[in-house]
């Protein structure tokens, strides 16, 4: 059966996605957007639909969703999105850039987005709707979990648990053996040498708790 691969959301990661997909062969059908200011126009020359009339045009059966929902202090409305649409019957397209490395043995869950220069290494796990963006290293054995955004740049040594909905900022660094709780805030070029606990948002080199 041929898939529509359909975007939700038109902004900056929208954009990244779309190239991603174009450098998989992948044909996109179309952008959603809530936005009714950027309904009727295109991005890179696919259009953007009304989020409301997506289920009658796109059935899930047929429809690979994208979740171009980012996160930069909260990762909730991604969250939402992912839920949303799972509860409606759609699937979550799971991504991985050509330029990305990802081992053999690791697992992505359902609508991962692994993106250029990404890596993620032996025994690591990647839970479902989790953005590891652009440069972005995981070693060996981590366990990422759901909702999560390691954002551009950011380093994971090995055996580092992060919680779900956790966003680990631009350049962070978190050494071997750290856990972070679910829903944290680590900051841009953070260097993460402690446990963090649930909830906490962490700054500052080494990383303190705000």
């Amino acid at each position: 059966m041929t898939m529509d691969y359909l975007i939700i959301g038109s902004g900056g990661h929208a954009r990244v996605l779309l190239d991603t997909l174009r450098c998989l062969g992948l044909p996109v059908a179309a952008c959603s957007d809530a936005n009714p200011e950027r309904v009727g126009q295109t991005l890179g020359g696919v259009p953007i639909i009304a989020e409301s009339e997506l289920a009658a045009r796109f059935p899930a059966r047929t429809t690979l969703l994208v979740n171009s929902v980012g996160g930069v202090k909260d990762m909730t409305p991604r969250q939402n999105v992912f839920e949303r649409f799972r509860k409606l019957g759609y699937r979550f397209a799971t991504l991985v850039h050509p330029a990305a490395f990802v081992a053999e043995d690791v697992l992505l869950e359902e609508g991962v987005q692994v993106m250029a220069g990404a890596m993620i290494i032996t025994g690591s796990r990647i839970g479902a709707n989790t953005i590891v963006n652009t440069r972005a290293s995981v070693d060996h054995d981590c366990l990422i979990g759901a909702h999560c955004h390691l954002a551009p740049g950011t380093t994971l040594s090995g055996t580092v648990t992060v919680g779900d909905g956790s966003l680990i900022g631009t350049g962070a660094s978190v050494i071997q053996g750290i856990r972070i709780g679910e829903h944290c805030v680590i900051g841009a070029g953070a260097a993460v040498i402690r446990d963090i606990p649930t909830g906490a948002t962490a700054t500052g080199v080494p990383a303190r708790v705000r």
